[in-house]
């Protein structure tokens, strides 16, 4: 018996060993299941989290706030962020950071750089030849990039994140404006993998609001479509969005609600930091006139004293929301002389009237590219801080044409809420309910290629070919695969941004290049050379623009076939080859596509390609023939899906004589230059 109790003590061990070893794994990993959104506004951020027991909630910051500004100071040895840099604005204004944002993805001959130097002149902006962009000059040893910057108010919201939840967290989703480019959301990404966040999406902003309004109040979306206007007018901008409610059949879960962006309409530079640089120029020309006898200097020289100002036009315009006047006033604004000075509201609205002007123009816009009328609209919400300005209210209610506007939905943090709903859905960790989120490309996408052409016999000419990718207002996530089959040697094709004739001469200007990319193809000659007595198919190009809306080429690969006999004994082993790499260039259904919910359309060459017509996460296949229009006016696509269509691979196995045909696909290298940052 002794014996026996000896030899199982090692084995109790052991056993018990195990069991904690299995506790401690499962206790690490229940450490890293939270997720977090960064609601990521011009002015301030918003921070929410969801972990085990913790559903949706927003994080307060460590002055225990909802809410933190997003300003950043930076020293030598030292950086503050929020309500900290906040207050060292003041004392120094050239190493404090904000409204950085404006600058991403911007090169340096931008307007909007231009008007950023010209809105704090405290800044010391340097040229970076290598990326074409700005610097943030801070010291002679010191200096950043608009994404480095974003990048440490990113890795600062996640240790605020962190803090709140007690637990380390990485994956992510970050609302960015709906009128962001590519240049512009790479940008964001690029400072996302600085702070070591792993982007699940980014979300943008309007559709992260809208989303967070249909998800509680699901009882009340029904099978008859809902129109909804969302007017977001913030610190930096403005944006109006009419987004469709409705519940539609989906093919995993049944019935559940949707959301559909049907319009967008929205102003740049519309919002509550221009109407603060108003009263703050109208608060520095009062200061010089009360010292116009002391041949004092020129307060917008100072730019402590100018912070000062700014910081006190901010708390003005609050105070002027909800009072008729009010008195403006700052302890030693310069030179240790306290300025006092009665400001009105209808001063206010005199000094801003051009800007109150603008308030319809996103409406009208957002109206147009969704082809409806306001009569269509049930209710006009209001979401953002500057929507508490009355004259805007006033303005905006006259422009809709209704008897009020709506204001039930939390305008600071309906898109953190929206945004960590959607890290649920995405996390693996968690099961949320689900609510289909259909978002619409504001920028169209085309690729330009120039071939030449036999018009008569022996006369040669060059024909220039626009083939519309992603049409404005079309569904993403989205992919897409054109085939240009009259190329047997190496050639050139281009990714360009489509018609933006909806954008006003000064967005264009703001907007940069409309080139995308050059793409190089290099070994189109080689492929041909190597499969001489193989059909060509065509040369496949595959697009993908994801949730997140950046647009990447996947592969380029040239496509053969060729007819082989038909034996009893071999003719499963052939069909099965010639599906399996029929699967591999856009023919039948790839396991990726199966993940990522997309089907395989194949278009007849005399199809318009549009791709408004296609289901968000299709794969179209974009004949080099086919006479595709170069803008899209098409209506969005109906809520109910359309059923799935006949693979490509099958349709290549219909031959009249019974024979199997057997493709090749030969992947060669694609050159691409300066994609998403033009």
């Amino acid at each position: 018996m002794t014996v026996k109790v000896r030899r199982q003590k090692p084995r109790r061990r052991v056993f018990w060993a195990l069991v904690a070893v299995l506790l401690a794994d499962l206790l690490a990993l229940s450490d890293t299941l939270a997720v977090m959104s960064v609601d990521l506004g011009s002015e301030s951020m918003k921070v929410a989290i969801v972990k085990p027991g913790v559903p949706m909630e927003i994080v307060l910051n460590k002055e225990s706030r909802r809410k933190t500004p997003v300003i950043v100071t930076l020293k030598e040895n030292e950086r503050f962020f929020g309500d900290s840099a906040a207050s060292m604005a003041i004392k120094n204004p050239k190493a404090t950071l904000r409204y950085f944002q404006h600058l991403l993805g911007k090169q340096a001959d931008n307007p909007h750089v231009a008007l950023y130097q010209a809105r704090f002149p405290e800044h010391e902006l340097t040229f970076d030849p290598q990326r074409q962009t700005v610097h943030f000059q801070i010291s002679p040893q010191l200096q950043f990039s608009p994404e480095e910057v974003l990048g440490m108010v990113l890795n600062y919201s996640r240790s605020l994140a962190e803090d709140f939840a007690e637990q380390p967290i990485k994956d992510a989703v970050i609302t960015v404006p709906v009128f962001f480019n590519q240049a512009e959301r790479r940008a964001v990404l690029q400072a996302a993998r600085m702070a070591g966040l792993k982007v699940l999406q980014l979300i943008n902003d309007n559709t992260a609001t809208a989303l967070s309004y249909g998800v509680f109040r699901r009882k009340d979306i029904n099978t008859t479509a809902q129109n909804i206007m969302f007017y977001d007018m913030g610190s930096g901008s403005t944006v109006c969005t009419i987004v469709t409610y409705q519940m539609v059949k989906t093919k995993e879960a049944g019935m559940q609600p949707q959301l559909q962006i049907r319009g967008v309409g929205f102003d740049r530079t519309l919002g509550g930091l221009e109407m603060e640089l108003r009263l703050r120029e109208h608060l520095a020309g009062l200061f010089n006139e009360q010292r116009k006898g002391q041949r004092a200097k020129d307060v917008r020289e100072n730019p402590r004293a100018m912070a000062k100002l700014l910081r006190e036009a901010n708390r003005l315009k609050t105070v002027l929301s909800a009072n008729a006047d009010h008195m403006a006033q700052i302890e030693g604004l310069m030179d240790d002389v306290d300025f006092k000075a009665k400001v009105t509201r209808v001063e206010f609205e005199e000094l801003c009237a051009d800007l109150f002007e603008r308030v319809p123009g996103p409406v009208q816009q957002a109206l147009q590219s969704a082809e409806m009328s306001l009569d269509e609209i049930e209710q006009v919400i209001l979401v953002g801080g500057a929507t508490r300005v009355p004259k805007v209210q006033e303005v905006l209610l006259k422009a809709v044409g209704k008897e009020e506007l709506g204001k039930n939905i939390n305008a600071d943090e309906a898109a953190a809420m929206g945004a960590v709903y959607q890290a649920a859905a995405l996390s693996k960790a968690f099961k949320v309910k689900p609510f289909v989120v259909r978002d619409a490309v504001v920028y169209p996408i085309l690729v330009e290629f120039t071939r030449e052409v036999e018009e008569e016999p022996g006369v040669h000419s060059l024909k220039h070919n626009k083939r519309v990718l992603f049409s404005r207002m079309g569904p993403y996530p989205q992919r897409k695969v054109i085939t240009f089959n009259r190329y047997s040697h190496d050639f050139n094709f281009h990714i360009n941004y489509g018609d933006l004739g909806f954008l006003g001469p000064e967005d264009l200007r703001v907007f940069g290049s409309q080139n995308l990319t050059t793409v190089k193809l290099k070994g189109v000659g080689d492929s041909f050379k190597k499969y001489p007595d193989y059909e060509s198919k065509g040369i496949k190009a595959h697009f993908n623009l994801d949730e997140s809306g950046v647009l990447s080429l996947d592969r380029v690969e040239s496509v053969f076939e060729t007819l082989v006999e038909d034996s009893p004994e071999e003719e499963s082993t052939l069909t099965k080859l010639g599906n399996t790499i029929s699967s591999l260039f856009g023919g039948g259904t790839t396991p990726d596509a199966k993940e990522n919910g997309t089907d395989t359309v194949q278009e007849e060459e005399e199809s318009p390609a549009e791709g408004s017509k296609d289901e968000p996460g299709e794969q179209v296949e974009l004949k080099e023939e086919a006479e595709a229009p170069v803008e899209d006016g098409s209506q969005p696509l109906p809520p109910e899906p359309k059923g799935d269509a006949a693979p490509e691979g099958e349709k290549a196995t219909e031959k009249e004589n019974g024979d199997k045909s057997e493709a090749q696909a030969s992947v060669f290298r694609a050159s691409v230059t300066r994609f998403g940052f033009r």
